[in-house]
């Protein structure tokens, strides 16, 4: 290869994984999806602690070597250190020494700090993506940090003027209007110019993935889409206005559609995506396919967001008995979102 031909290649992926809470399984699914990995394509580095990764890979059982890191491009290509380790961005002070599956203001602090950290790193155009293992909101809350979870906060440290939380696996996309919120609440936030704005955040984060005409299907919110104001007018104010509004401007929406029919007809391939009104009734679907291969992506960011799709489980915290097939996909699943858009771009994605 020529020199000009080196420096026209499109630089390696970078992907940050952010460890999560140190008290819950974050540091070893963080471990066990890491270890040994030889992704040739791409550089990952750990935003986190390397003492609790340490530890956590002895409760694996894992050999692997834990390195640290001076900054996310010293973290892969020639050089980087020893073959397959774990390549640590140390962030904050050690946590190896909290307890595993208690909620604490400290470990809410260093998770918090490590998704700040990777989000930083992100807008600097250092990072493709970051990659974020489980935090927990009530140890947020004691660390005093305003945010009640990662999709607000990624809006909020970005400036993000639209986002929206995705679940997804092969089989299935749905995209949420409202998130964590009482049930009671988050029907008064369901307007049109929301349901709207989902919509058109849907549609063009497909497309810029390769999708070229959406088919998007927006579910309504009560038992058969109101049944015609029967059982509710969520549909007639909300819904159905703002699927009218999509239309009108060129985008391929559908609804308000029956929600206990509209994921089985997205999952046989009537649509790409189902647009769900409150957070259960999108998460449910995907998370019943299986939820080693599901994966929570935040859309509207300047950089790819994965997460897994499931919560910290300190039930399982320390016991070694943690599943990482989630967070392997979550990677595998960002490593693919940051190439469609480079294919879609013709650059480097940010």
């Amino acid at each position: 290869m020529t020199p000009a031909q080196v420096s026209a290649a499109p630089a390696r992926p970078r992907l940050a994984v952010t460890m999560g809470d140190p008290a819950g399984i974050g540091p070893e699914i963080t471990a066990a999806a890491l270890a040994g990995v030889r992704e040739r394509d791409a550089d990952l580095v750990v935003v986190g602690d390397a003492a609790r990764l340490r530890q956590a890979a002895r409760l694996l059982g894992l050999t692997v070597a834990v390195e640290t890191v001076d900054s996310a491009e010293s973290a892969g290509g020639p050089g980087a250190g020893a073959e397959g380790a774990v390549r640590v961005l140390q962030t904050g002070g050690p946590t190896d020494h909290l307890p595993f599956g208690q909620v604490s203001a400290d470990a809410g602090r260093a998770s918090y700090g490590y998704v700040e950290t990777a989000v930083r790193l992100a807008l600097e155009g250092r990072l493709d993506g970051i990659v974020t293992a489980p935090i927990h909101k009530e140890a947020w809350h004691a660390a005093g940090i305003a945010h009640p979870d990662h999709t607000s906060t990624l809006a909020a440290l970005t400036g993000a003027p639209r986002h929206a939380m995705m679940l997804a696996n092969d089989e299935l996309r749905t995209v949420l209007v409202t998130t964590h919120l009482p049930l009671s609440r988050a029907l008064t936030e369901i307007t049109a110019e929301r349901v709207l704005g989902i919509v058109e955040l849907a549609h063009d984060e497909l497309r810029a993935l390769g999708i070229a005409s959406p088919r998007i299907a927006v579910a309504g919110v009560n038992p058969h889409a109101g049944e015609g104001g029967l059982f509710g007018d969520e549909e007639a104010l909300a819904v159905r206005p703002a699927v009218e509004a999509a239309r009108a401007a060129g985008i391929d929406a559908s609804g308000p559609h029956p929600p206990d029919t509209v994921f089985m007809r997205a999952r046989r391939g009537e649509f790409d995506i189902v647009v769900a009104q409150y957070h259960d009734q999108g998460l449910i679907p995907v998370k019943l396919l299986g939820i080693e291969e599901g994966v929570n992506a935040t859309l509207g960011l300047p950089f790819v967001r994965t997460s897994v799709d499931h919560g910290t489980a300190f039930d399982l915290a320390g016991t070694g008995r943690a599943d990482a097939g989630s967070l392997r996909y979550a990677i595998r699943s960002a490593l693919g979102l940051v190439r469609a858009r480079r294919g879609q771009s013709g650059g480097r994605a940010r």
